[in-house]
């Protein structure tokens, strides 16, 4: 049987996951729940409705075909009992305005390459390749393995942007067939990094110190920068600390944006984090200097 992925999104042509021209392949499943996290629609695996209130014009058409009470106009909008609803999808297909879709969809590996090889001559040219990012790529172990093993026999490069909140023999297994791991290391204090995100920081830090010690020079540690968490001297510094210990190089600081909150609203969510204001990269550049004193070379964004 061929192997499948759950895919949020396939990003061609994007330049901010790892070097040249490459394509993102978005996966859905994540261990962590991150308070400040842009794509919650990729934290668990399925299909997710997602109602944008701005496009809808009241129609009730969707009301109208879902045959399982998902959906009843109410004040002329849709109100959606999420809980009901089966994904057979009639609302979304009857709408117009895309004023419902659908975020999610199982895609056989075989398919994900279909599209990958479209850009083969920009990866060639660019340095570029493929990056799986997510959601967390480890968490559909197996679809994932057999993608980088397609890419590896199309001689394509590949990376991958990991929480590093998986088990630390999928990581062994993996290392192989990857060629950059961008790798968050969110904070170095153990209490915090639960209260944030759910996680055991001893399995991040175990899995970056094993990489560390077998292929430092293809590990680029992120850190995404959010206020409230880890937007402070101490935080940082403690991040820098622990990254030149293991000889890791190269840092990227990832300034804190609210693009995703909109996604919560269409997905029915509240979102958590109190902090609602974008960091700008100017923010951060009185941690560069930090960096650079221990060693480390800093950048702030993604490639």
């Amino acid at each position: 049987m061929k192997k499948q992925l759950s895919v949020m999104e396939i990003e061609r042509f994007a330049i901010h996951d790892g070097p040249g021209i490459r394509t993102t392949v978005f996966l859905q499943g994540c261990p962590l729940h991150c308070l400040w996290c842009a794509n919650p629609e990729s934290q668990t695996i399925g299909s997710k409705l997602m109602y944008y209130k701005e496009k809808c014009v009241g129609c009730g058409t969707c009301a109208g075909v879902c045959t399982n009470q998902a959906i009843e106009m109410k004040e002329g909008r849709p109100l959606i009992h999420r809980d009901k609803c089966r994904q057979c999808r009639r609302c979304e297909s009857s709408c117009l305005q895309n004023a419902i879709r659908f975020s999610g969809e199982k895609r056989t590996v075989e398919s994900i390459m279909a599209e990958v090889l479209r850009d083969r001559d920009y990866y060639e040219e660019s340095g570029g390749g493929v990056t799986v990012s997510g959601g967390e790529a480890f968490v559909q172990f197996e679809g994932f393995m057999e993608l980088l093993r397609q890419c590896r026999a199309a001689e394509i490069s590949t990376a991958v942007e990991t929480c590093g909140h998986v088990p630390a023999d999928q990581v062994k297994q993996a290392l192989p067939w990857i060629d950059l791991f961008l790798f968050d290391l969110k904070h170095t204090d153990p209490e915090y990094f639960y209260r944030y995100t759910g996680g055991d920081l001893n399995l991040v830090l175990g899995n970056l110190k094993y990489l560390a010690r077998k292929v430092p020079e293809k590990i680029i540690v992120r850190v995404p920068v959010i206020p409230g968490f880890n937007f402070d001297e101490k935080s940082i510094t403690g991040i820098f600390k622990e990254t030149a210990s293991l000889g890791i190089k190269r840092v990227q600081l990832l300034p804190y944006h609210t693009l995703g909150i909109g996604k919560y609203e269409r997905l029915g969510m509240p979102y958590l984090l109190k902090s609602q204001e974008s960091l700008k990269k100017k923010d951060l550049e009185r941690f560069c200097s930090m960096g650079q004193e221990k060693g480390l070379e800093i950048q702030i964004g993604g490639d």
